[in-house]
């Protein structure tokens, strides 16, 4: 064990997360999840997706018991197309046209599972693929955007990028890049209309770069991952490596901007609680001396973004880079740095085919020293917080888009490994045969 004052590069204490994670699939989750019960897909993902990018499995699970885990997932299928969030809403035999409104299918929880079985190393041969892409179609609105759930023949959710992301993302595992009517055993199989799709989140791209969920809201570092991966999703992403040679509409608009937008979420900045915290608790901040004089001007530091000893940028010109120092993402502007955003912003980098324009080093030493949790395992929102099942998962991916030894690398668009992603084009493949 390092002494105080020591310095040591950080290190991913595998074992614990492990640990961690192995408890999250086979124990009862902490009472906190209750009001997360009937959103259990979501959780399942996570689970499941982490464990792959540990390369956990055959250390934690029999394959009776994986075999297990895919069943419950199949378990969710809805007979008409698409997944259930949980099986709670499952009437099976007793399911009739007066109750079907309280068992809808779901996109996000469509998507889950299926890359959830992706992830656990399933072929996908139970999938009811036709009925869920015909499913799929009614779930697009007019103006392009998806929603959430169909209710007696009504778009029911939001209509953000996430659902976007979600819809494009089940259509891409289950017919690839192909775009247009399919032929499927005698019945023709009508794609989604992706040009209305592209125009929903172009309308909702920002002067800055940033993508926000609707038209003139703030960018947000989530939804701008959600619209670049959906856009990926449908062979409709603009970026400065591949200028499109097609008529088709693609976004972003300027994938420059949008690349520089993402380079200034990476800070230093912590969260003001735990630094509030640190000043109650220093006893000179309580005395009730005089305030001192201000520092002299050249005693101030700069912030981050005017530092030269702290840039988190690249350094240009083969320079001899300054020492690394902690720097996690933030989602919007003047926001400090969160553990999730590590997966949004990192992700995006990836999608747009420019992995290496943020501080791997950097980021890395914000989620293994900072927000890593020393004793469970896991990762927290922010330093000191406890882990859940949602920071983990994306600060486990995020460390696996850095090339972090000891665990696998991670797809930037779907959030789970690049084994669990490759399966996908012998997937295509063999169904393309089937006809």
């Amino acid at each position: 064990m390092n002494t105080v004052g020591q310095s040591a590069e950080p290190r991913l204490d595998k074992a614990r997360h492990v640990k961690y994670w192995t408890r999250c699939l086979k124990t009862l989750l902490p009472h906190h999840y209750t009001g997360n019960e009937s959103n259990r897909m979501y959780l399942a993902f996570m689970i499941l997706s982490a464990l792959d990018i540990l390369d956990a499995w055959s250390n934690v699970a029999k394959e009776s018991e994986k075999k297990d885990y895919v069943d419950w997932i199949y378990h969710c299928q809805h007979p008409n197309g698409g997944f259930r969030m949980w099986p709670g809403t499952n009437f099976d035999e007793r399911a009739n046209e007066a109750n079907a409104k309280w068992d809808p299918a779901n996109v996000p929880a469509t998507y889950f599972a299926l890359a959830a079985l992706l992830a656990i190393g399933d072929d996908l041969k139970r999938v009811r693929r036709k009925e869920t892409l015909q499913w799929l179609v009614k779930m697009q609105r007019s103006d392009g955007s998806f929603g959430e759930t169909l209710v007696d023949g009504q778009i029911e959710g939001g209509r953000d990028p996430r659902f976007g992301y979600c819809a494009a993302g089940v259509r891409y595992i289950l017919r690839g890049n192909s775009e247009g009517t399919l032929e499927w055993d005698g019945a023709s199989v009508e794609d989604i209309n992706i040009d209305e799709l592209v125009n929903c989140i172009s309308l909702a791209e920002s002067y800055d770069g940033g993508i926000a969920d609707q038209p003139f809201h703030e960018p947000h570092a989530g939804y701008t991952f959600c619209s670049l991966g959906c856009l990926k999703f449908i062979n409709r992403l603009h970026t400065s490596a591949n200028q499109p040679t097609q008529t088709k509409p693609t976004a972003p608009t300027n994938p420059q901007l949008t690349l520089r937008w993402l380079a200034e979420r990476q800070t230093d900045l912590s969260d003001p609680d735990a630094e509030l915290e640190e000043a109650e608790s220093d006893p000179v901040s309580q005395t009730h001396e005089q305030d001192p004089k201000p520092p002299a001007s050249s005693e101030i530091t700069p912030p981050l973004h005017q530092s030269p000893d702290k840039t988190t940028l690249l350094t240009p010109f083969a320079l001899d880079p300054p020492p690394t120092e902690a720097a996690g993402m933030n989602g919007r502007t003047n926001k400090v740095a969160d553990t999730c955003y590590a997966w949004w912003v990192g992700g995006s980098f990836s999608i747009l085919n420019q992995p290496n324009l943020w501080d791997h080093a950097a980021m890395q030493k914000y989620l293994l020293e900072k927000t890593q949790h020393p004793a469970l395992g896991g990762f927290g929102k922010f330093p000191g917080d406890l882990p859940d099942l949602y920071h983990s998962c994306l600060g486990l991916a995020a460390l696996g888009l850095t090339g972090l030894e000891g665990i696998k690398e991670v797809d930037g668009m779907m959030c789970i490994s690049k084994d669990a992603s490759a399966r996908l084009p012998a997937l295509w493949k063999s169904w393309s045969q089937e006809g």
